[in-house]
């Protein structure tokens, strides 16, 4: 009890630390601008779900890869192959060309004259190893077949993924964009995350075209009608017109977008928007030698596949600068500008997941999420003082300094807060005090037991430390696999949840046991009355919970056949993260939304089954579309096509658009992310107690999980990735639960020699009882907030978490309880009678 000066300076330095840290999140950036340099000056990053902003994951196009190789080597050996006179008809089948000769006798002259398209990838440092990206091989005696490799495709998507990157962070540059996100993921994918831009639909346009612009020369004597009619003139190609007209091409690049070194948005003499391009010095002079030869001829300017314009060139153009007119607007136009300045991408890119916001719900959210944790926090401070009185007030002191430590250390990473991230902040508001009362019953227990207050004070905390430990370290690691296998916003809540872990044991030891031992030596009070709702919560009531074990466990699995039951009978409510598609959520911009006319319009637009529900407020509806027939850009055209159809009435506040891959991969990692945290939770708990505490534990969490699920089910509520968070949460919920139960047994079995397990069990119950149903309080006050008060886009979520506490409390007490009478955990009395009783001689000694 002796209050350590060296305690006392860290918390004081924490707390004022924990102030200025937090303090700049509440300062404008002109004020912060006259801030000390020695003041902190970082402010808790806010998610694209509070701020708004556009999450995109790109795929680079392995078809786009595989035929713009494939157009390369066709190009490359026909050309070799008409140059040296040799005669071939080239086909093109999957990775496959196939060069058939006109003269067989020339195929041994021809595969040596091919024998450079063959190339490899170097594996080794020293260029001593490699794999072939092209392989060529004969096929009879008239055919050379080109195949390119599986690992050549792969090698080159990897590189091309590293080009993007550059091209993207130039384009989204120039818009000038703040601090946004561009990463790769694993080897063809890249994430972009753009906070704060408003316009998801021209985002993606300037991140996903890939402005591959190339000029070419139209074929002078034959129109693309009659080149389909008669057959295409060996090194054509046609290629369709913005006008509607297709054009006959040669498909030689005469000269390539690569060697523009500017491009400018302006207006031609008509004052019509063009864009003005000029060329480096090797582009210039390759530019004028083009248009002075070719006097009199038509000039193609392709822009990703489609003819933009294609003028007849009347007169040399030796400046090295021209324009592109077309269909333009001022805004597509310096769009276009900026794509030629950040370059071309070196493939195509697939918008393969995409998660906008807009800002009006991302200000609503935070609304929503303020207004939770303030009532969530008003709501524990009354019950705990109510509960404790003087220990209460220390316990909301301790709580408060918690709640700013959890925004300082947010502040101090950089972390991005994100929606459930503020669920997780107020779900730690509510479980925090859980350590306290753990505390506050133990030393409740040590006075009833007759110690001095003082005794009763210095042994509460001590022996309640390893208890508190084992609660929160369950909790610990289902944040940590939450982490490291979710993404975006689910990531946010593991890091407020493992963060609200840690500085909840700090508050716990530190700060409330400072206040106590300061009160202590002012008052010197000889009584301690610890909890002032001793009548309702007396210290060890005699509940018979084992005599109803039985009963309970027929229900339960009763409860748990139908909880299984129900997905394959009712159905599960998979959200778009498992199953693909797209949801929208639209806010009508006069009065409340008109459903059946909405649904009525959007049916219309054929594309596919469409869901039209009210959502929340009568204002506010919510869209959900299937996976598109196609590839993945056919999402986002169904996308497009409901927002341009809709945004005259309605604002689009949110859009989540999720392919039929990365759903399947969302899925896979949620069943992974569970499966990992019962086993690492289970193997802490096999290590901390004997095996049968371990089966006891798998066995309450999975019928906590099965019991998750059949809520979902039951009660149509949608399940996606923060639903995998819901039900991590109420497994590390139900398993603190079990912990300080189980804690308590295995002191039980060791402090009584002459007791049934049954009894220990049962009296181990109800020693706890006290503090499950005050834990179970406040955590359900901090839970109910967030489902009335959190936001309709997380209430899903937040109405598993609150199942979760009443299921995690039922399982704690009457599944993992009465496990152990059935696997028989011995109590001294059975070692005692177990141990051979010693041997006696004649004389009385014993062996």
């Amino acid at each position: 009890m002796k209050n350590s000066p060296f305690r006392t300076a860290i918390i004081l330095l924490v707390t004022l630390v924990s102030m200025f840290m937090v303090l700049p999140n509440f300062l404008d950036d002109d004020t912060l601008d006259g801030w000390p340099d020695f003041l902190p000056r970082e402010k808790i990053v806010l998610g694209l779900d509070l701020q708004g902003g556009a999450h995109l994951l790109l795929q680079v196009n392995r078809e786009d890869i595989v035929e713009g190789r494939l157009s390369d080597l066709r190009r490359d050996a026909r050309s070799i192959l008409v140059n040296e006179g040799i005669g071939n008809i080239i086909t093109t089948r999957g990775t496959v060309l196939d060069i058939q000769l006109t003269d067989a006798g020339q195929r041994d002259q021809a595969r040596q004259l091919l024998s450079p398209l063959e190339t490899m990838i170097e594996t080794s440092v020293f260029g001593t190893g490699g794999i072939a990206e092209t392989s060529i091989q004969t096929v009879g005696n008239d055919i050379i077949r080109v195949s390119l490799t599986d690992e050549g495709i792969t090698d080159r998507m990897s590189s091309l993924v590293a080009q993007s990157l550059e091209v993207i962070r130039k384009r989204i540059d120039e818009v000038g964009t703040t601090e946004p996100i561009i990463q790769r993921q694993g080897q063809d994918r890249v994430l972009v995350q753009v906070p704060g831009f408003g316009d998801s639909e021209r985002l993606k346009d300037l991140i996903s075209q890939t402005a591959r612009l190339t000029f070419h020369m139209v074929y002078p004597s034959m129109s693309a009608d009659q080149a389909r009619a008669q057959g295409l003139p060996p090194g054509t190609m046609i290629v369709p017109s913005a006008d509607g007209i297709d054009e006959l091409l040669y498909e030689d690049v005469t000269l390539g977008g690569e060697q523009l070194v500017d491009a400018q948005p302006a207006f031609d003499q008509n004052s019509r928007p063009v864009v003005t391009f000029r060329f480096n010095t090797q582009g210039a002079i390759t530019f004028a030698d083009v248009t002075s030869h070719n006097v009199g001829r038509r000039f193609a300017i392709m822009l990703d596949g489609q003819v933009i314009t294609a003028p007849v060139i009347q007169q040399p153009i030796t400046g090295g600068s021209g324009q592109i007119s077309g269909n333009f607007t001022p805004e597509t136009a310096g769009d276009l500008a900026v794509l030629l300045r950040a370059g071309a991408l070196p493939a195509t890119l697939d918008v393969v997941e995409e998660r906008t916001v807009g800002p009006s719900l991302g200000a609503d959210s935070i609304n929503a999420g303020i207004t939770a944790g303030v009532i969530a926090t008003i709501g524990v401070v009354i019950f705990m003082f109510a509960a404790y009185g003087i220990f209460g007030l220390f316990a909301n002191i301790a709580l408060l300094l918690n709640i700013m430590m959890m925004l300082a250390v947010l502040s101090m990473l950089g972390a991005t807060l994100t929606l459930p991230g503020i669920a997780g902040i107020v779900l730690t508001i509510g479980v925090a005090v859980d350590s306290n009362v753990i505390i506050f019953e133990r030393i409740r227990e040590e006075f009833a037991a007759g110690r001095s207050a003082v005794q009763s004070i210095a042994l509460g905390f001590k022996r309640a430390m390893l208890t508190v430990v084992d609660a929160n370290v369950t909790t610990l690691i289902a944040a940590v696999v939450l982490f490291f296998l979710g993404s975006g916003p689910v990531q946010g809540f593991a890091v407020t949840l493992a963060i609200g872990v840690v500085t909840t044991m700090f508050t716990a030891y530190t700060v409330t046991q400072s206040l106590i031992e300061g009160w202590f030596k002012i008052t010197r009070s000889k009584t301690l009355r610890v909890n002032i709702m001793e009548k309702l919560l007396p210290l060890e009531p005699t509940i018979p919970f084992m005599k109803w074990r039985i009963p309970a466990l027929v229900i339960s699995g009763i409860l748990t056949v139908g909880a299984i039951a129900s997905p394959f009978i009712v159905g599960l409510n998979l959200g778009i993260d498992f199953t693909g598609g797209t949801a929208i959520e639209l806010q009508a911009r006069e009065g409340n939304a008109d459903i059946a006319d909405l649904r009525e319009r959007l049916l219309a637009l054929n594309v596919g089954e469409i869901q039209v529900q009210e959502f929340g407020n009568p204002q506010d509806v919510l869209v959900r579309m299937g996976i598109q027939d196609g590839d993945d850009s056919q999402q986002q055209v169904a996308v497009a096509q409901v927002t341009d159809e809709v945004s005259a009435d309605y604002e689009v506040r949110r859009t989540e658009a999720v392919s039929g891959t990365v759903s399947g991969e969302l899925a896979l990692s949620g069943a992974i992310g569970v499966f990992v945290a019962i086993i690492c939770i289970m193997i802490y708990v096999w290590t901390r107690f004997e095996w049968q505490f371990g089966v006891g534990a798998l066995v309450a969490l999975m019928h906590d999980t099965v019991m998750t699920l059949g809520l979902f089910s039951v009660f149509n509520l949608e399940f996606n990735l923060s639903s995998i968070a819901a039900i991590l949460t109420v497994i590390g919920y139900s398993l603190n639960d079990t912990v300080v139960i189980y804690d308590r047994i295995r002191e039980n079995l060791v402090k009584y020699k002459r007791i049934s397990l049954a009894e220990i069990v049962n009296m181990s119950l109800n020693q706890t009882l006290a503090r499950t149903i005050l834990t179970g309080g406040t955590s359900a006050l901090a839970l109910l907030a967030l489902v009335f008060f959190g936001g309709e886009v997380i209430r899903d979520f937040t109405i598993a978490m609150a199942w979760g506490v009443f299921v995690g409390t039922y399982s704690s007490i009457f599944i993992s309880a009465p496990i152990l009478l059935y696997l028989g955990v011995k109590t001294r009395s059975d070692a005692v009678a177990d141990k051979p009783k010693p041997e006696r001689r004649a004389d009385g000694a014993s062996v």
